[in-house]
Formats: structure tokens, sequence, C-alpha cells
């Protein structure tokens, strides 16, 4: 299954006396990065919300999920206030207004914007259905979510396959110009040599040619590169074949089609496959850039 590392996805739901909304966006990253903000009232909910996110089957990115969940009272519950914390917070105000010689413009609505201060007591706290509520939402963001980074990595996959499409043309148009080179070449040393030893009469040795040709071509082959590069745009399609993560793999195996590129370019003595080589390593450079986005 491919998919993007960025995505986002929402849901939101009245449940009972809750409505909860929950946010889940993601972007890249070497490892699974889960980052989770919720009210302090419900902080026992983050490791189930971690946990469950993990079950999805994901493998890389930095995923941050904002859970929210307003409140309509009922008579089994009532606002209370955190009095530790609300006189902390009222200090540092207090602090940062004396220290910078800021205007005092503290009011119990400003105060109160900070709502960690509050939370909602029940008499009888029923932490299971509170994950069940919360769970109901999560189900349809984590679904949109999912949804989203698929969407996304089928995206990629497309332009992808395209792109290595067009390294595998550029790979046959440098060995069948590498081949051309070779003929080209014997021809002019058999002219070359033709003019010098006539002038001279002398005969023309066949097998000396045939000596430089073997010395040229051994010096020149690219063969085997290309052979290795054929091998990995067909490891690059099982990739993309297979149900795992793509991501890691293909970072890999776009290092080895480097390497076969730069040999090739080292070895080459023809103008036209240099800018072959410039125009597959320019190609490459763009399938690495798009292969970070892919878990």
């Amino acid at each position: 299954m491919i998919r993007s590392m960025t995505a986002y996805g929402r849901a939101k739901e009245q449940i009972g006396p809750k409505q909860i909304q929950i946010e889940i966006k993601s972007v890249n990253s070497r490892y699974l990065d889960i980052q989770i903000k919720i009210a302090r009232a419900y902080g026992y909910l983050e490791d189930k919300i971690k946990t469950y996110i993990k079950n999805q089957g994901l493998a890389r990115g930095k995923i941050e999920i904002f859970v929210g969940i307003d409140v309509t009272l009922a008579e089994s519950a009532f606002v209370a206030l955190d009095d530790a914390y609300t006189k902390s917070y009222i200090n540092a105000l207090k602090k940062l207004r004396d220290e910078y010689g800021l205007a005092d413009d503290m009011t119990v609505m400003s105060i109160a914007a900070n709502r960690d201060i509050f939370s909602v007591v029940k008499e009888d706290e029923d932490t299971e259905k509170e994950w069940a509520d919360v769970k109901i939402v999560l189900d349809q963001a984590v679904a949109s979510f999912l949804a989203a980074r698929e969407a996304e990595g089928n995206r990629l996959m497309s332009d992808l396959v395209q792109k290595k499409e067009y390294l595998v043309a550029l790979t046959d148009q440098i060995a069948e110009k590498s081949a051309e080179n070779l003929v080209s070449y014997r021809d002019k040393l058999e002219s070359r040599l033709k003019n010098i030893l006539e002038d001279n009469n002398i005969s023309i040795d066949e097998q000396r040619i045939l000596t430089e040709c073997a010395i040229f071509a051994d010096k020149v082959a690219i063969d085997e590169e290309i052979v290795r590069l054929h091998s990995h745009f067909k490891a690059f399609d099982e990739i993309f074949a297979g149900t795992e993560p793509v991501g890691r793999k293909l970072d890999f195996l776009l290092q080895e089609m480097n390497r076969e590129t730069n040999t090739i370019g080292s070895k080459a003595q023809d103008a036209q496959i240099a800018r072959l080589v410039i125009e597959m390593k320019n190609e490459l450079e763009k399938i690495r850039e798009q292969i970070q986005n892919l878990e």
C-alpha cells in the first residue's frame, strides 16, 4: 500500500452531552512520531489514542492529533476550578507584568480564557464510556486521514512510475549510443591506420586493430552498469507491487541507481552519452525529492 506522509483528516460528532472534534495531520519524518493535544481533564485518554494510531499500520511521519471535547453540563457534572494551577498561572502573569512593565489588564474573563484552569468533574467518571465516545469520532477522523494519505500516495506513485519509465528510455538510449561508439571507433581507427600505413607501403594488421578495439571497448564498457540499472528498474516495480511501506526501500534503491549512473558518466567518452547521463541524474534527483514524502 502506497501512502504519503502528508495528509489531513477531521471528524466531528455530538454524542450525548459531548461535542467531540478530532483533527489529524501529518508531515514527513524519518520515524513515527505521534503527538496528541487534548484537554488535561481527558489526559488519561492519550495513551489509548496513541495505541490506536500505532495499530493502524503507520510506519513513518510526524502525526499531530487535536482532540476537542465540549461538554454540555448535566446534573451529574459540574465545573471545578484547579486552585493550585490557577494560583500559579496568575502569579506567572503578575511576574510577566512586573518584570516587563506591561499594563495590567487582567480580568476574570481574560484569565478564564485559559481553559486549563477548569475541569469538568463527574460524580462517577466512566473512563471506558469516555473512550468509547471518543473512539467513535476517532474512527471517522482516522478513516479520513488514511484515505488522504493513500490518495496522495497513489498520485505520487503515478508520477514516480512515469519518471522511472523515462529513466528506462534514457538508459536504452545510452546503451544504443555506446554500441554505436564502438563501431565508430573501429572504423575511425582502421581509416587512420590505413592512411598512415599505406603511405609507407605497410599492410594493415587486422589483429592489431581488433586488439586496439578490444582495449577501447574494455575501457568504456558499460554493459554491467546497464544490466544493473535494468535490475533496479525491475526492483522499483516490485516494491510498488508489494504491501509494505515503500519509502525507505526506494530511498536505498535510488542510491544504487545513482551509483550506476555516476559510473557510466565517468566512463563516457561521448558528448551525447554525457548529456544523457546528466538528464538521468536530474530525473533521479526529482525522484529523490518525491520519495521523501512516501511512508
